[in-house]
């Protein structure tokens, strides 16, 4: 009877570990832009991306969301030295879906630009860094080889659940494990 009760301590407290893990692992969706869809900047806010960027940090697991057109637009990963002289031939990554998902799965610096003609040069690009370590990081200059991510179509804007509903499921179980436990 000892033996009974102790393999189910151990199967609660294993369970309710893997549901503490759980609450702990999930990335967030940034809408590139917030409001405004992926396109060609306005006169009168050229730098919208590289602002954009400068006010978001970012780390593994996150998510960047590209929202237009699929007739008029696309998103391209490029490197450095091709974000730099907006050239569009051999991208790492195309997506051209409309709802584009480009997954950071990885550190590293990660430059993205339209791959239409012309939109490039007119400041419709993206460069973001995440920092080794697996926490969020600033942009920063220093250049490092990109990572490859890939594209998830998804039929709607995805909508990120806010993270105090994320973690009113995981402390409930939580509740409700010790609670059985003490019972038996």
């Amino acid at each position: 009877m000892a033996i009974f009760r102790i393999l189910r301590n151990l199967f609660l407290y294993a369970l309710l570990f893997l549901v503490l893990i759980q609450s702990s692992v999930h990335g967030k969706i940034y809408q590139v832009g917030d409001l405004d869809a992926w396109g060609i900047p306005t006169e009168s806010n050229p730098n919208v991306y590289s602002k954009w960027s400068k006010n978001h940090e970012f780390k593994i697991g996150d998510s960047l969301f590209f929202l237009y057109p699929p007739s008029q637009d696309s998103v391209i990963q490029v490197t450095e030295e091709s974000y730099n002289s907006c050239n569009l031939k051999d991208p790492i990554l195309y997506m051209d879906n409309g709802n584009s998902l480009f997954n950071i799965t990885a550190p590293g610096e990660f430059y993205l630009t339209s791959g239409v003609d012309g939109h490039c040069q007119k400041s419709q690009k993206l460069h973001i860094s995440v920092s080794g370590n697996g926490s969020y990081a600033a942009v920063s200059p220093a250049p490092s080889a990109p990572s490859p991510s890939y594209p998830t179509v998804f039929g709607s804007i995805p909508v990120q659940a806010s993270a105090a509903a994320l973690l009113k499921i995981p402390v409930l179980m939580s509740v409700l494990i010790g609670f059985f436990a003490s019972l038996l």
